[in-house]
């Protein structure tokens, strides 16, 4: 009988196994005596650094990373943790959503860290799920394609821009497969509750012979090059960072309203090395850890510390005079993944974009 278990469970997790991007970081002391194991959906040359900053003060410790869409991470520690055979000592998702089931369906364990009592209320779920990133959702553009106007600063006028361009726009917007990402479909979502005429939008899109694409860096490509000349929703921190290696490459934060995530680290139940899981946490949260973020990886961090501080590289300072929409950590978010409504939401998504 667990032998059966146990091979449903890696057929079941195959799909997700095959879409991870491995990358091992061996141990810079001389001898090892751990190895921490990190599922994310942070590209590896962005966490690098972190890794990096890990190790130099853990030089006895190798890190295992691997690089996975968000819901491939969250079925995978559900899958390795009900096999019993262990699972990542720490997770890192964009999906704040997948993130808190995890933690509230009995997936990660309480963290106390030497930060957690001056963490911020809404980004701390019962010590379980911790928000480490202040992330907005930016319109990226071509800028070659933008030459004789703006582009567009709000979503009337990205709609504006398609009525008036259409020979520049058909078949050149992009945006995530909000059925296969996890942060595409929280930014939808949180586009239908905030803005009442987000359909006409999708619709318009639709018209325009949007692309979908499941990662940030796809997307990103093709905005590089000019076979996109705008992307819609993007995940700011991966658009900052192709903007700072691609000069082609132009950023919006929308003027009429800026939905805000953030990435979500726990450490999962079911963990083979916790206390390395619980460390990185801790560093993570740390000053030090949230300046690295916020100014190596130009993503903004949550400590008010650290985002209180000028910086060159973006922290919350430059959002200031925005229509921030944060999304809290908390059950909440759970809403999101009700199948009937996620069911619904997919299906007038692709309603609209077919212009039903």
């Amino acid at each position: 009988m667990r032998l059966a278990v146990l091979l449903t469970t890696l057929i079941l997790m195959l799909p997700a196994m095959a879409r991870a991007e491995l990358t091992l970081f061996p141990a810079p002391g001389q001898r090892q005596a751990g190895v921490l194991t990190i599922y994310s959906s942070l590209d590896q040359e962005l966490a690098r650094p972190l890794v990096l900053a890990f190790q130099q003060a853990h030089p006895d410790i190798a890190v295992r990373y691997e690089d996975m869409l968000t819901g491939a991470l969250h079925d995978r520690i559900v899958a390795e943790t009900e096999a019993g055979t262990g699972t990542a000592d720490f997770a890192f998702s964009s999906a704040m959503d997948l993130q808190v089931k995890l933690a509230n369906d009995g997936y990660a364990r309480p963290v106390v860290t030497p930060d957690t009592a001056d963490w911020p209320d809404w980004a701390n779920w019962r010590d379980t799920a911790y928000a480490l990133t202040y992330e907005p959702a930016v319109f990226a553009y071509h800028k070659p394609s933008f030459r004789d106007h703006p582009p567009p600063a709000t979503r009337a006028d990205l709609m504006r821009w398609m009525a008036e361009h259409p020979d520049q726009a058909q078949g050149r917007i992009g945006t995530y497969d909000v059925s296969r990402s996890g942060v595409g479909y929280l930014f939808l979502a949180r586009d239908q509750e905030l803005y009442p005429g987000i359909w006409q939008v999708v619709t318009a899109m639709g018209r325009a012979g949007v692309q979908q694409f499941p990662t940030s860096g796809a997307l990103l490509e093709r905005i590089a090059d000019g076979r996109l000349a705008l992307g819609y929703n993007l995940l700011g921190s991966y658009a900052a960072d192709w903007a700072r290696s691609h000069p082609s490459i132009g950023l919006i934060l929308p003027r009429d309203f800026t939905v805000v995530v953030s990435r979500v680290g726990l450490v999962p139940a079911g963990a083979r090395a916790p206390e390395l899981g619980a460390g990185f946490l801790a560093m993570l949260m740390s000053p030090e850890g949230q300046a690295l973020l916020s100014r190596t990886l130009r993503l903004s961090a949550v400590s008010l510390e650290v985002a209180g501080r000028p910086s060159p590289a973006g922290g919350m300072e430059d959002l200031a005079g925005l229509r921030l929409k944060p999304v809290l950590v908390s059950p909440g978010l759970l809403a999101y993944l009700d199948q009937a409504t996620r069911a619904r939401l997919l299906a007038r998504w692709n309603d609209a974009l077919a212009g039903k």
